[in-house]
């Protein structure tokens, strides 16, 4: 169904005279004629498109977008999930050189880095965003000309251009899940041979083959089918209105699938994503190929505002991280695209990855954390994948790839031919064959870090206290020395290799000067357990360092070794620090402890109150588990 049809028919005449050919100079430029730019973007997405090759998909509007124009088969989201995915497409910056990596965190923007919109405002362009924003920081008021459900290129003055974003969340994770209700109103407008029968449904290796896993991956393809009608109808109104002949059109997701193991992760089923871009004839010559066709060519989210800048003939900002990949100011194709996980809603993790044209790299800085267990996160377990997953989990019905992905630890790097295993089953990080592969990868994602200044390897509560009130990214260009990120980084790989030869140097970096490398050399204890044990006496010493983090670290290092007598209070008064994010951490330390941790039941029952939704959720976890103590669940 073409959605707005008839009001496009009757606005088309306002604004089909001079809307195609509009023009817009840069400062000090030649005028002349710009591209308007229509993204469409859906959520939660992978390329689960006829055109991408899936035999399940139904989507024959977006396959004929793929027919008038280019695939890029090679298209990556720099996280698994929206905000930080977000953060790095408005800014052309990655969010650890932010400071905008944690999931919904408040992060700042120096002076110097805009929303791209910005710029395009400035050459002239009419920019909106229908509506979702959530890139990790407060919008600017100057980001949009508009930003509401009533955002449209509608609203333009005539011949002005226009860049208009329209993002579509029929196929977020929470409609996968939703009510019966919700999901007939969702795919109202397909009819039956449109709908996707779960016991026809092939899942994916990783997950366990049940009833209620087949009935949520058949959602997910309803859903992405009722978002193929959606986009049908927004083209139908560019058509319509007149400006098709002049508009570039991208479509794309914001990241993969939003079911278990796909987003929130770095796996190919989390960061591989389907970008179609279409060029009208007026704007053919910018096309990488005829149209119909297809590139392999390595793109990242990073590289969409420059993109969009180039095609537009404004000049792309040096701070920008990524590089365009059409338009005049085009650059050389990438050798790697990269991709980080930080902190996820309520629980902590790190993991930094990179991918070239056939090879995926992970780095697990906190191995010692599980992919799931201990990592419960309460949205997460809504879908009714997880739960199932997680009561065949505890029941020990698990083999292969599920049981893989609820071990007890992560593996310290993870390497995967994406080529032979699109699914990412088989790690090849111990494979002798593929050891100059690791290395090259490793040493690439390394690299990344130091390029862009990764503020990852901070503990989040520092990155509001550490530079006085400034923005991370202009605190440590300015001052490197506030930031000491090579021996930092050292540390936190020290730590994550999980050595028990490594606790004298883990030892030494508990007195070390700066407190983001005591905090590593904690968090190395910890992941040691009961090797860390020669190390209990410093421990012990450090439960007073003046650093907050540091002194959680220390206190569940020291009570994994069998003191949780002396380790609980350090907890317990972390609890009442004024950072939510101090809090956060200590009440995930708690919930870890399991019980151990039943002496702090009091502190853990008077967090539910907590203002803090996130702390509020590992609160009433752990509380779960150790008052209620229920059975398995059973996934129904």
């Amino acid at each position: 169904m073409r959605v707005g049809a008839l009001s496009a028919i009757f606005a088309a005449a306002a604004w089909f005279c001079g809307a195609g050919w509009a023009m817009a100079a840069e400062p000090g430029s030649p005028v002349s004629p710009r591209p308007n730019v229509l993204w469409i973007t859906c959520e939660d997405t992978g390329c689960h498109l006829g055109c991408f090759g899936d035999e399940q998909a139904i989507t024959p509007n977006l396959d004929r977008l793929a027919a008038e124009g280019i695939r890029y088969t090679h298209a990556f989201a720099t996280a698994g999930v929206c905000a930080p995915a977000r953060s790095t497409i408005i800014t052309g910056v990655y969010p650890p050189a932010l400071g905008t990596q944690h999931m919904r965190c408040s992060g700042s923007l120096p002076e110097l880095v805009k929303c791209f919109p910005e710029y395009l405002q400035k050459a002239g362009y009419y920019c909106t965003n229908n509506n979702k924003e959530d890139y990790n920081f407060r919008t600017p008021k100057t980001a949009w000309n508009e930003s509401s459900r009533k955002a449209h290129w509608r609203n333009r003055k005539p011949g002005q251009p226009f860049f208009a974003v329209f993002n579509l969340t029929v196929t977020h994770e929470g409609q996968i899940r939703a009510s019966e209700k919700q999901y007939q109103k969702n795919t109202a407008q397909l009819n039956r041979r449109q709908l996707h029968d779960p016991a026809n449904i092939a899942i994916p290796p990783y997950h366990p083959d049940t009833p209620e896993v087949r009935k949520d991956w058949a959602r997910y393809y309803d859903n992405v089918t009722a978002m193929d009608e959606q986009v049908d109808g927004l083209l139908f109104d560019l058509e319509v209105d007149g400006p098709v002949e002049s508009t570039i059109v991208f479509f794309y997701a914001d990241h993969g699938p939003g079911m278990p193991r796909c987003k929130r992760w770095l796996y190919e089923s989390s960061l591989h994503v389907p970008l179609i871009v279409r060029f009208p004839k007026a704007f053919a010559h910018l096309a990488p190929g005829a149209p119909g066709s297809a590139t392999d060519r390595l793109v990242s989210f990073v590289d969409f505002a420059p993109t969009v800048l180039s095609l537009a003939g404004v000049k792309v900002p040096g701070h920008m991280q990524g590089k365009a990949f059409l338009g005049s100011q085009a650059a050389e194709p990438r050798k790697y695209v990269f991709g980080h996980r930080d902190r996820m809603d309520e629980r902590y993790d790190m993991i930094r990855a990179v991918r070239d044209q056939r090879y995926l790299y992970l780095a697990n800085f906190m191995s010692h954390v599980p992919w799931f267990h201990q990592q419960h996160i309460s949205y997460l377990y809504e879908m009714p994948t997880m739960r199932v997953w997680q009561a065949l989990s505890d029941r020990g019905k698990l083999t292969g790839p599920p049981a893989a992905f609820m071990a007890r630890s992560k593996p310290v790097e993870e390497l995967y031919d994406c080529q032979s295993d699109p699914h990412n089953v088989r790690n090849l990080a111990g494979s002798p064959e593929h050891a100059p592969i690791l290395r090259r990868m490793r040493q690439a994602q390394q690299e990344w870090m130091r390029e862009i200044v990764d503020l990852g390897l901070l503990p989040e509560p520092e990155l509001q206290t550490r530079f006085q009130g400034k923005p991370p990214y202009q605190a440590v260009r300015e001052r490197p020395d506030t930031y000491p990120l090579e021996h930092l980084l050292e540390a936190a790989t020290l730590a994550g290799r999980r050595s028990a030869a490594n606790v004298p140097r883990l030892v030494q970096l508990l007195s070390d000067s700066d407190s983001a490398a005591r905090y590593w050399g904690a968090t190395g204890l910890v992941a040691l357990g009961p090797g860390a044990r020669p190390a209990l006496a410093d421990l012990k010493k450090s439960l007073e360092d003046p650093s907050p983090s540091v002194r959680i670290a220390v206190a569940e290092a020291v009570a994994r070794l069998g003191e949780v007598g002396v380790a609980l209070p350090v907890l317990v008064a972390a609890m009442r620090d004024e950072n939510e994010w101090v809090r956060l951490h200590a009440v995930n330390v708690l919930d870890r402890l399991g019980p151990q941790a039943r002496p702090a039941l009091e502190t853990l029952t008077d967090a539910r109150q907590e203002r803090s939704e996130y702390v509020r959720r590992v609160a009433e976890y752990a509380l779960e588990k150790l008052v209620k103590r229920p059975a398995p669940r059973s996934g129904s």
